[in-house]
């Protein structure tokens, strides 16, 4: 089994338990970045990236990994992309922590973060691509999505109020880039060479 099957095997079942027949489970998984020492709520930078709050969140997350999570093990190898998603959720859990351990009534809860992670490193191993962003028309080449993305996550991170964890985007799209560039450095080459050639 790929790892790409294996975790969102474990999302899909952890949500549907959530949303279900164990509501308390979301309960007990939201990352609380305020409560995370003093009550020692450490589980929760891992089990709050297998839960979503509602069925769309999680429709949208599973589609997302399932796209590019398949073809970016294939060019990566199961191990390294275990590796890039556990970076991209906890990418995303120190993100969302600097930004609101002051607040304790603040909690978040989806696997956006490290999926973005996963989308972020497919861009570098696949430049040439184009993605298609709702309600565009059009397809958009991967690298301006890519940089397109970053400046409206950061900007909406600052900005903008609601119940989207900007912060965790942002880092876990970050974070993806940095693992490439950590593990890869060829395929950042690649990618440069593919987009300015």
């Amino acid at each position: 089994m790929s790892m790409t099957a294996l975790i969102l095997g474990l999302i899909v079942l952890a949500s549907g338990a959530g949303l279900t027949f164990a509501p308390s489970l979301i309960e007990r998984s939201l990352f609380r970045p305020y409560w995370l020492v003093p009550k020692r709520q450490y589980a929760t930078l891992v089990s709050s990236g297998f839960m979503h709050a509602n069925l769309a969140h999680l429709l949208f997350n599973a589609f997302t990994l399932w796209s590019f999570g398949g073809p970016l093990e294939r060019a990566t190898g199961g191990a390294r992309f275990l590796g890039l998603y556990a970076t991209g959720l906890l990418a995303s859990d120190a993100g969302t922590w600097l930004q609101h351990r002051r607040d304790p009534d603040y909690a978040s809860l989806g696997a956006s973060g490290a999926i973005l992670a996963v989308l972020f490193a497919s861009v570098v191993y696949y430049p040439t691509e184009s993605l298609y962003i709702m309600p565009l028309p059009v397809p958009v080449p991967a690298p301006l999505f890519a940089l397109g993305y970053l400046i409206y996550t950061w900007y909406a991170a600052r900005h903008l109020r609601g119940r989207v964890n900007h912060d965790a985007h942002f880092s876990g799209a970050l974070a993806g880039l940095a693992f490439v560039a950590l593990t890869d450095p060829r395929a950042w080459q690649r990618a440069i060479a593919t987009v300015l050639g």
